[in-house]
């Protein structure tokens, strides 16, 4: 069924009127390297006979691609991932099953090679999720996951970190069968542990690599120190932390160390959990009982509120130039390195259109800057994480 046909209210939400009369006055910009609609299909249909299935949806193809790390360890993979975690954990209420199965299905049809999970979302059913709905293109797209929280008997044990090498194996078998793949493509530190030293954590990926069951190490939410600690012991080919442009502290001394090193950013969030996506008002609500949200203090009703004024500076941004203030995130976040690859997350197919046309933005360096500088005037109310979660991010 075409996406342009009878879409369900719900798939109308924050793109809604803004977005038809987007591509009625700005097509040029939104189709940027295509050379029209006719053109994508074609792609398209090219991709799903490639991949032995049928897609009748007429969405764009995500054709630009971007390389994370250097050397023996880099990765080629698509310009923007998918961040499969909302598909069923921490973001409300999900779809229908085959519901959520196809959106992440018309990813990869679709142009998107990188979809990332963890053991911890679920725990395990993400990546059993991942797994069933990436197995028709096991050898055309790179699925990776994390390591490092404790999970006993499938029960997650709330703020407890495990790196002990011992259980690095035993997430990764498990993670394997989940993913139903022969080797993780890339293999993260999901959380700095205290208890262990961070040469262990990389040599133990290491021996993992070398037997052939992990292709690649990451790290997520560290600081410089143990970085370059880690890359010594195993190159690390990328990096993943929140950023976006309610949060841009890695800017300051992450960035730096990862282009001396020739490490890629992965920023997961980039839309920071959806607010700047427009959905959100001073009244939502995060009580589904699978929402982390309601614990973030940037999401209590009293921050919701006045935070809403950096949204509708970002609108005012994209609306004369026919983009959305999503894309116009998206997009701000491409231009800053050629190594980083945001994972935006959906359950909806419209923004998983928004999402690929935000790869092709026609917008120069100097609009950015302006984008920029309408935004630092704007007082962002509340922090990201709570305490106690934010003692196990960036650590030194």
């Amino acid at each position: 069924m075409s996406d342009t046909k009878e879409k369900p209210v719900q798939e109308i939400s924050r793109r809604g009127i803004l977005q038809a009369a987007a591509v009625l006055v700005a097509a040029p910009v939104l189709m940027g390297g295509f050379s029209g609609v006719g053109m994508a299909a074609e792609r398209s249909s090219m991709i799903s006979r490639a991949s032995g299935r049928k897609s009748s949806l007429d969405l764009p193809l995500l054709t630009k691609k971007r390389t994370l790390g250097n050397g023996k360890f880099s990765m080629e993979v698509s310009a923007l991932g998918f961040g499969v975690m909302g598909a069923n954990y921490n973001r409300g209420t999900s779809p229908d099953r085959k519901k959520v199965i196809e959106v992440i299905r018309q990813a990869a049809e679709h142009g998107v090679t990188l979809f990332d999970t963890a053991q911890v979302y679920g725990p395990l059913t993400n990546e059993e999720l991942a797994g069933e709905a990436l197995a028709p293109y096991r050898d055309k797209v790179a699925v990776t996951t994390k390591f490092g929280h404790s999970i006993v008997n499938g029960v997650y044990q709330t703020g407890k970190l495990n790196s002990r090498p011992e259980n690095i194996r035993r997430v990764a078998e498990g993670s394997l069968k989940r993913l139903k793949v022969d080797a993780i493509e890339l293999f993260y530190q999901h959380r700095f542990d205290p208890e262990v030293p961070i040469e262990d954590v990389a040599g133990t990926v290491k021996e993992l690599i070398r037997e052939g069951k992990v292709k690649r190490f990451g790290l997520c939410e560290v600081g410089p120190e143990t970085i370059r600690r880690a890359h010594a012991e195993q190159p690390v080919t990328a990096v993943q932390s929140e950023y976006h442009l309610m949060w841009r502290e890695p800017e300051k001394d992450i960035f730096p160390v990862l282009e001396e090193l020739g490490i890629g950013f992965v920023p997961y969030s980039p839309l920071n959990r959806g607010f700047l996506g427009g959905d959100m008002t001073a009244y939502t609500r995060f009580d589904s009982g699978n929402d982390n949200r309601n614990t973030l203090p940037r999401f209590a009703p009293e921050a919701l509120g006045k935070n809403l004024m950096f949204v509708e500076v970002l609108n005012r941004f994209g609306r004369p130039r026919g983009i959305t203030g999503a894309q116009a995130a998206l997009g701000w976040m491409l231009q800053k390195g050629d190594g980083i690859v945001p994972i935006p997350g959906t359950t909806k197919l419209s923004h998983l259109e928004e999402n690929i046309r935000a790869a092709n933005l026609a917008v120069s360096p100097e609009e950015w800057k302006e984008l920029e500088d309408a935004l630092s005037r704007v007082e962002i109310v509340g922090d990201r994480y709570p305490a106690e979660q934010q003692r196990q991010v960036q650590k030194s």
